[in-house]
Formats: structure tokens, C-alpha cells, sequence
């Protein structure tokens, strides 16, 4: 296999084009996708992968293995990673390099003309068209949402998906939803930004409106039409006064909450509530002495 290594100097960063018996070490037979896809290293735009960085590149031939340090960049199309380390695994395929995975060590960033994702490290599985951060500050932001986690957070970029993973907190045009795990779903927008259609909430969901503190066991919002519906062990609090049920139908817009059992009927399953009359203290308690 004829190797050539082209390595030149760009305002300062080392940049490396390695061809590989005449071709740019890329990702091919991905890149017959008609629109952009934010964050999709795998599927936004044409041709190899760019990959710079400021102390050097090595190339491990045997191990399939290239390794860049120290400020690495590596871009393809209008998408990029940056971390202080990147490290990619390629394979021989139909006569092409083919890379399969990236794994990005330190300070990584991924992003798109349009969005963010942060992490400690990332793995990035070509072939399954998905990138799974970890570590601190994990978040994921579009020019609407914020996503946030506490153990992991993955982005499916052939289905638009993201997941986070413990703490999870979504933040979408100041409506807030919390839970356990939180599953976003993005629709193809404008010049294919991601425009975000539902959150599906795992495990200690919980919504809060002007009025309402709202938890369940599941939770669905759906951002078309600015309702969250949550389901299991829901309780609606305000103020002092609490409702407990089955079901919770919340809408965002409003702000007005609707509490339903499970609608089984045969009264096994019913709406309680706890009321707290407001004081007064300007009355005397009922039947209290006038002190004549």
C-alpha cells in the first residue's frame, strides 16, 4: 500500500492530511446524506478528515492508529472536534481508508454552525452514527435547548436523538424538565438545524410552571404543543396545597394543570388532595372567645 504523509505549518498548528494509497484519510460511505446534520462528523459534508494540532501527529501504521496532541482539531465539512487529544481508528475497506472511531481525551468540544456539546471525553462510533460523552460539564446546546447530565450524554446523529443520563435537566425557551434520564427528539429544521419535536423523561420527572411543581414517574412534553404529560405516583403541588394521582396533563402555555386517575374506573384508583385554607389574620378562629 503506497503511504504519503503531507504535514504543513498553519498559523502556527501542525496540520496533517495523511493519504492512504492516494486518498484522504475520511469517512466514506457515509457521506451520501442530502442534508446537514448538526454535530454529524459522520454525515456533514464531503471528502476526508482534517486533523490538526499544535505538539504533533503520529501515526501508528501497524495499529490502524492516528494520534494528534495538544490543541487537536479534527474537522469535515461544517462540523469539528476539539480536545486535547484525539485518537482515530481506521480500517482498510474496498480499497480506502475508512475511519470507524474517534476518541477525543480532554476539554472536548464537538460542534456545528449551530450546536454545542461539551464533555471531559467522547467516543465517537462512525459506523453507529453516534457520539457518547463523558465526565464533567456535560451539555449539549442547540439555538433554542439545553441539555444537561451528570453521567453520559449521547447524540444519534442518523435519528436525531439525544440522551442524557442522571440529573438530566432540559431547558427549552425557559420551560424547564428534569428526571433521571432525558430523551430528546429533534425534526430536520430550516437548512437541516435541529428543531426540537419531544422529551421523554425516565424516573423522577418533574416540571415547574408559574403556579405548578409537578413530579411523576414518566414524563412526555411534546414542543409543538407546549403540554407535558406525566404518569406514576404524580403530585401537583402549589403553594401549600398539594394533589396526588395517577396522570397530570400540564400545559406550559397556560400554566393550568389537570390531575386524573387511570381512568380503570371502580374507584381503586382516585384523585386526593390536601387543601390548606389560607389564614386570615385579621378574623378570629371560629367559636374563639371575644376576651369580654
Amino acid at each position: 500500500m503506497i503511504v504519503k504523509g503531507l504535514l504543513t505549518r498553519k498559523a502556527g498548528t501542525l496540520v496533517a492530511a495523511l493519504m492512504l494509497g492516494g486518498t484522504v484519510l475520511g469517512l466514506y460511505g457515509l457521506s451520501n446524506i442530502a442534508q446537514a446534520n448538526p454535530l454529524g462528523l459522520a454525515q456533514n459534508g464531503g471528502g476526508g478528515l482534517e486533523v490538526e494540532s499544535d505538539n504533533g501527529i503520529e501515526w501508528r501504521r501497524d495499529e490502524q492508529l492516528l494520534i494528534a496532541r495538544g490543541n487537536a482539531v479534527a474537522k469535515r465539512g461544517t462540523s469539528r472536534v476539539d480536545a486535547d487529544e484525539l485518537q482515530a481508528l481506521y480500517r482498510d475497506r474496498d480499497g480506502n481508508s475508512e475511519i470507524y472511531r474517534i476518541i477525543a481525551i480532554g476539554n472536548v468540544k464537538l460542534s456545528s454552525d449551530t450546536d454545542v456539546a461539551t464533555g471531559d471525553k467522547a467516543v465517537y462510533d462512525i459506523d453507529q452514527a453516534v457520539v457518547v460523552l463523558t465526565g464533567d460539564n456535560l451539555k449539549y446546546t442547540t439555538p433554542k435547548e439545553t441539555l444537561t447530565a451528570r453521567d453520559s450524554l449521547e447524540y444519534w446523529e442518523t435519528d436525531r436523538i439525544a440522551v442524557a443520563r442522571g440529573d438530566a435537566v432540559a431547558v427549552s425557551e425557559e420551560r424547564t424538565l428534569r428526571g433521571d434520564t432525558l430523551t430528546a427528539r429533534f425534526d430536520a429544521g430550516k437548512n437541516g438545524a435541529n428543531e426540537l419535536r419531544r422529551i421523554d423523561g425516565q424516573g423522577n420527572v418533574n416540571i415547574r410552571t408559574p403556579t405548578d411543581f409537578v413530579v411523576g414517574d414518566q414524563g412526555v412534553y411534546d414542543a409543538k404543543t407546549g403540554i407535558a404529560t406525566l404518569i406514576g405516583s404524580v403530585k401537583i403541588t402549589r403553594g401549600e396545597n398539594q394533589l396526588n394521582g395517577d396522570r397530570a396533563v400540564v400545559d406550559l402555555n397556560t400554566g393550568i394543570s389537570r390531575l386524573t386517575a387511570d381512568g380503570n374506573g371502580g374507584g381503586k384508583s382516585r384523585v386526593r388532595g390536601l387543601l390548606v385554607p389560607e389564614k386570615d389574620e385579621n378574623k378570629n378562629p371560629a367559636g374563639a372567645g371575644t376576651g369580654n
